[in-house]
């Protein structure tokens, strides 16, 4: 992926645009998560309800800060597995909005190890608003061309080439508190 392709996505992101981008193990879907029109593009998109919440990747766990409120205890616990593809729910913090979290007092957050994305995130200066690109019930996308025949055009503002990690499965979603596995990865 070149130089200039990320900075075309953050462009298109700091503009106020939606993009899809590689990640661990499919394409995903993202906008700057402050911007709540944005988001609810994605949510209208994917045919998702704003109760359900969403996911957001970052490069590091500092470009969380605000965001999410996590312990010593839970930040031990959390640790060993960033970056990389695990996704934790943990406290929402106090600049985490509602349409992020679903009305929620949690957050889905993940410091990705997978290159395309953390560059993404650094780049762009924060985290990202990160979920499957596809349209809801259906398969998310592994390749650019899929995004391009499974979204609609009008939905992404910019596809960022580039490959998806080896993954198989969606990164596993565990549970901050417990460390309960929710979604298997």
């Amino acid at each position: 992926m070149s130089n200039w392709h990320t900075r075309l996505a953050v462009h298109v992101l700091h503009s106020g645009g939606v993009i899809a981008y590689p990640t661990e193990a499919v394409y995903g879907i993202g906008c700057d998560p402050f911007r709540r029109e944005t988001v609810e593009r994605i949510l209208r998109l994917k045919h998702r309800s704003v109760g359900k919440g969403m996911i957001l990747i970052a490069s590091t766990m500092s470009q969380l800060a605000g965001l999410v409120r996590m312990n010593q205890a839970l930040v031990q616990r959390i640790s060993p597995t960033w970056p990389g593809p695990v996704t934790w729910i943990v406290p929402a913090g106090e600049l985490a909005p509602p349409w992020i979290t679903g009305g929620r007092p949690t957050l889905a957050v993940r410091v990705t190890a997978h290159p395309p994305a953390a560059s993404l995130c650094h780049e762009f200066g924060g985290p990202l608003v990160s979920t499957s690109a596809n349209v809801g019930g259906r398969r998310p996308a592994r390749t650019a061309l899929e995004v391009r025949l499974r979204v609609p055009r009008e939905g992404l503002d910019y596809v960022l080439p580039g490959k998806t990690g080896t993954r198989v499965r969606p990164t596993e979603i565990r549970h901050g508190e417990t460390g309960a596995v929710l979604r298997e990865g």
